[in-house]
């Protein structure tokens, strides 16, 4: 059968089958113990930390948008965790971004390096890349990149990768499995953060791994138990509820990034423009610490905050946090789904009302 559009699958995925009297989506399972007569396997229910009704249908709901396996944790970092800290051991090489997302770094420096992993960090470049891949373990890729937002040669990477003996992990937070699937492309992992588009309302923190085996994702789920890194019954009712509408909220939000990206081009005062043709995501320069900070402060439709992938509009002066090689002027740019004309006519006029 021909797969179905973005909105028909996220609007159905992992939704029980119809019962009268019940809801479409079942209400979050708040349970620290279960009832539990017989033997410790009688049910897949039997303690909180194990497992959790609700986590199942959003696990079976990304496995289906994944065409995967996906298993969900409490964070977008435990889920990194999850894929780097059991994976890699003592004399093991992970290859890594060195100007993507800065928390895999600070896994790299602050747990892998001090038990004796090697770590290489190089730029998101596809050259760069190949020439690290000599005796790695793991090779750890974000594509598009943030907030640089470069775009990897995914499934000529995985190959090569493979090819030298290491495992593939990517990175997929940016695009998600509505624009990209990185297993199919060949990586082992693809890592999400579900606090961005997938949940889309700026309301909780989530994460989530998908997988094409049973051995990874049943070794996942056994660092889940082990590291108690689980995520909230309601956070994940959130997450699965929010769900369906990713596709319709993408929609707008790329229509948005693309006509923000146009505006900006057509501009001589502002510099860098980036947008790689998915998500929400545009960066731009506009010259100086200065400048930025009068542009958020002028505008009145886009908040000043970071992350991304929420249904408000929101920017930041990415330079302010110290962990990304970019200008004092740099401002990663969220675009939500207000009104296309709305949105491109703050941000022009806050452009204006900050020109030096």
């Amino acid at each position: 059968m021909t797969r179905r559009g973005d909105s028909t699958r996220t609007a159905h995925a992992g939704l029980p089958a119809g019962a009268d009297g019940e809801p479409f989506l079942p209400g979050p399972t708040f349970a620290a113990p279960y009832h539990l007569a017989g033997p410790s396997d009688a049910s897949r229910f039997n303690y909180g930390r194990y497992d959790n009704p609700t986590w199942a249908r959003l696990e079976d709901a990304l496995g289906e948008l994944e065409g995967a396996q996906s298993v969900v944790f409490a964070s977008g970092m435990a889920a990194v965790s999850a894929v780097v800290i059991p994976s890699l051991h003592t004399g093991d090489v992970l290859v890594a971004p060195s100007d993507a997302y800065p928390g895999i770094r600070a896994i790299a420096h602050d747990v892998l390096e001090p038990n004796g992993i090697e770590v290489r960090f190089v730029p998101s470049d596809d050259e760069a890349v190949r020439a690290a891949l000599p005796g790695a373990t793991l090779v750890w890729l974000e594509s598009p990149s943030n907030p640089g937002l470069a775009v990897l040669d995914l499934p000529a990477l995985a190959a090569e990768a493979h090819a030298a003996g290491a495992v593939v992990a990517v990175d997929n937070t940016l695009a998600g499995p509505l624009r990209q699937r990185p297993l199919e492309a060949g990586a082992d992992y693809s890592v999400m953060s579900g606090s961005k588009h997938l949940a889309g309302h700026s309301d909780l923190i989530l994460g989530a791994v998908a997988v094409a085996d049973d051995e990874r994702a049943q070794a996942l789920r056994s660092w889940r138990i082990a590291t108690g890194s689980i995520p909230g019954p309601f956070e994940a009712w959130l997450a699965h509820r929010s769900l369906a509408t990713w596709a319709l909220r993408l929609e707008r939000q790329e229509a948005n990034a693309r006509a923000i990206a146009d505006a900006l081009r057509a501009r001589d005062d502002v510099s860098d423009v980036r947008w790689p043709g998915v998500g929400s995501v545009v960066c731009f320069d506009v010259g100086s610490q200065a400048r930025a900070d009068a542009f958020l402060e002028a505008c009145e439709l886009v908040a000043a905050a970071t992350s991304f992938g929420g249904l408000h509009a929101n920017a930041e002066r990415r330079a302010r946090w110290g962990s990304d090689d970019v200008g004092e002027g740099f401002i990663r740019f969220n675009a939500g789904i207000e009104d296309t004309p709305d949105l491109v006519a703050d941000v022009e006029r806050a452009l204006e009302l900050s020109r030096p």
